[in-house]
């Protein structure tokens, strides 16, 4: 029996935090409420018939067991029929029918019980799938305070916020959008978002998410995404649009099914027919072809490919990776070879400045230069003043005024700082002479892959300060899991500076650097991989990765820093930018992959070994039914397991 794949809306939140995502109840499902209505009755006529009772006092029984247990697939597989399609529920139906029709009521009622049991592992299962998805909407708040323009507050639905409006999140509550901490300080627990054990301090500028639960402190926030856009909502909306896709797998069982159950309706009329005609018994022969009928059905093959792929989508959507598709979970386990862009996938994508270079002769420290181009470029929105700034406040916090503030694009900006001319920016364009001094250490940072930035005081040169992205922490030892994984070492491709990009590459551990590269030139680098015959994964975050994404085997975005076309283009996005978990989704991949390949070899054998002995010798209806049954149980909870906690542990190398 299929087990459906449709995710339901998710339930409004509310504000109550929970420390558990919600589990559905057994009871709470009609096919469990079914399913216990005709073991009941099953149990209670078994009894009285093995007694000896009067048939009437039985016979009603198992009527309301056949009718409890069999009528929804029955409906389902006469809906099927309609649409010329032949469903192996109603083949089960028509057996159970058989079975009562020669006289084996007991038996054909067993088979409707565990068919309906079994119905209701499987629904209980899914339905276990979904609560783990539906959980993180239900951390959002429904409400949120939002502020007025006069000063004042006022309560309204989450999905009502819209991009810049401000909310206050008192001590205690849920944060209601995704936006960033305008005023007050806090500590907020985002384990539910990052994965980080420990609650994380914000102030303002910090990001903040929703559904995280706010400390001690009052905040302010800036709502930076709709509701529709969050993190929580993307988890969701993502895990349930893979919930509804099919994998290649799938879809070749799903058209096999189709030709087996009219072959098996086949077989089983020869099964009836040929005894008869070599002069066997009608009740024996129908027996006999009944029983073949449940055996060979393939409850069990159509159960095997589902299961696997999406609890392990759910897994990883639990984990800050949303697989966009069952297609995608399983091609994902398929790469042998992988292209990461640079900025923004293995480094951080926030510049920083890494390197101070005080002038001879200027008469400044490293920290007096620092402070002096950070007054400069205070008011500048560009990313390297903003990260010059930032430099000069983790190392002092307080900034001289700055006056007469003018900025030219692509040439720097200028200030007057403690009454004199600070002028901050590129080292060709601010000072075109020859300055063998500024030209040097120009020259040494630009060879360690930095982008120089000259600083000057009066129209004198006073020193160089050298930016650059950050490798993140998690990119070597990723790097060196995906070459495990795949055989070979990633491709590095990027549109950065040969030699910024090698400088990086060392660092990670890559020795295949693509560098200059236009976005052409990275599709052109992944199809030349696969024109070698390798399946490519490409990770990145930008616009310009974009393409790239498209044309490979697997594409996957950044999720927190990426755009909006890569995120749309990409196959899997990893929400957290947790470069780590990339590995970590192909092994989840590859043992989804084996689950299917097992639960394929289980119901082969089942149903050919049971086939078998009904043909050649005598199979007991009901070990034929709890043969058949018990295979499909067995294989949709195998492909289960990966819904556990420890299949990410293990997908992600951790030990436990």
């Amino acid at each position: 029996m299929p087990v459906a794949t449709t995710v339901p809306s998710p339930p409004a939140a509310t504000t109550t935090p929970r420390v558990a995502p919600r589990r559905t109840r057994v009871w709470a499902l009609a096919e469990a409420r079914w399913a216990a209505a005709a073991t009941l009755a099953f149990l209670v006529a078994l009894p009285l018939q093995l007694a000896g009772a009067p048939a009437w006092t039985w016979g009603p029984l198992y009527a309301v067991a056949y009718a409890a247990g069999g009528w929804e697939p029955a409906l389902a597989g006469l809906r099927a029929l309609t649409e010329r399609t032949l469903d192996v529920d109603l083949l089960m139906i028509v057996a159970a029918l058989g079975a009562a029709a020669i006289g084996q009521v007991m038996d054909g009622a067993l088979l409707i019980v565990i068919f309906a049991t079994s119905g209701a592992l499987e629904a209980l299962a899914t339905a276990r799938t979904q609560d783990s998805v539906r959980g993180l909407l239900d951390l959002a708040p429904a409400t949120a305070t939002r502020l007025t323009g006069d000063g004042g507050e006022e309560t309204v639905a989450t999905a009502a916020l819209v991009v810049g409006d401000t909310v206050l999140v008192r001590p205690g509550e849920r944060v209601g959008a995704d936006g960033r901490v305008l005023s007050g300080v806090s500590e907020v627990d985002q384990a539910t978002i990052t994965g980080e054990p420990l609650p994380a301090a914000k102030e303002p500028g910090d990001e903040v998410f929703a559904g995280t639960l706010n400390g001690l402190g009052a905040l302010r926030v800036r709502v930076e995404r709709d509701a529709g856009d969050s993190v929580l909502a993307r988890i969701v909306a993502m895990v349930a649009e893979a919930s509804d896709t099919k994998a290649p797998t799938q879809l070749f069982i799903e058209k096999v099914e189709q030709r087996y159950s009219v072959g098996l309706v086949v077989v089983t009329l020869a099964v009836f027919a040929v005894p008869l005609l070599l002069g066997a018994e009608l009740a024996g022969a129908l027996l006999r072809a009944m029983t073949f009928m449940i055996v060979a059905s393939p409850c069990a093959v159509v159960l095997a490919t589902m299961p696997p792929l999406l609890s392990a989508i759910a897994n990883a959507g639990r984990h800050g990776v949303l697989v966009k598709s069952a297609v995608v979970m399983e091609r994902i386990g398929q790469v042998d070879a992988v292209a990461l862009d640079k900025t923004g996938t293995l480094t951080e994508g926030t510049p920083r400045v890494t390197a101070i270079r005080p002038l001879p002769g200027a008469g400044l420290s490293a920290d007096a230069l620092l402070t002096c181009a950070a007054a400069a470029e205070h008011p500048s929105e560009h990313p390297l003043a903003r990260a010059v700034v930032r430099a000069a406040r983790d190392r002092d916090g307080a900034l001289p005024e700055a006056e007469d503030f003018a900025a030219t694009p692509g040439t720097g900006v200028r200030a007057r700082v403690d009454g004199a001319l600070v002028e901050v920016g590129a080292p060709t364009r601010l000072l075109p002479g020859d300055d063998p001094d500024v030209r040097a250490t120009v020259a040494e940072l630009e060879e360690s892959g930095h982008t120089a930035v000259l600083v000057l005081r009066d129209g004198v040169p006073v020193g160089v300060l050298g930016i650059a992205d950050r490798l993140r922490t998690d990119a070597a030892a990723t790097v060196g899991a995906l070459r495990a994984l795949t055989g070979r070492t990633p491709m590095l491709v990027t549109g950065d500076n040969p030699r910024a990009a090698a400088r990086l590459a060392e660092e990670a551990g890559i020795d295949d650097v693509r560098a200059g590269l236009l976005p052409q030139d990275k599709v052109a680098a992944v199809r030349e991989q696969e024109r070698a015959g390798r399946r490519v994964l490409v990770v990145g975050d930008g616009v310009n990765d974009a393409p790239a994404l498209a044309a490979a085997h697997t594409g996957v975005a950044m999720g927190r820093a990426g755009s909006d076309l890569a995120l749309e283009t990409a196959d899997a996005v990893i929400v957290r930018d947790e470069l780590a978990t990339v590995p970590a989704v192909v092994r989840l991949s590859r043992a989804a992959r084996k689950l299917v390949v097992q639960n394929l070899v289980i119901a082969s054998v089942f149903i050919s070994g049971l086939a078998a002995w009904d043909l050649i010798g005598e199979l007991p209806l009901p070990l034929g039914v709890l043969g058949h049954e018990g295979s499909t149980v067995i294989v949709g909870l195998n492909g289960l397991r990966l819904l556990r906690e420890a299949a990410w542990r293990r997908a992600a190398g951790r030990a436990g």
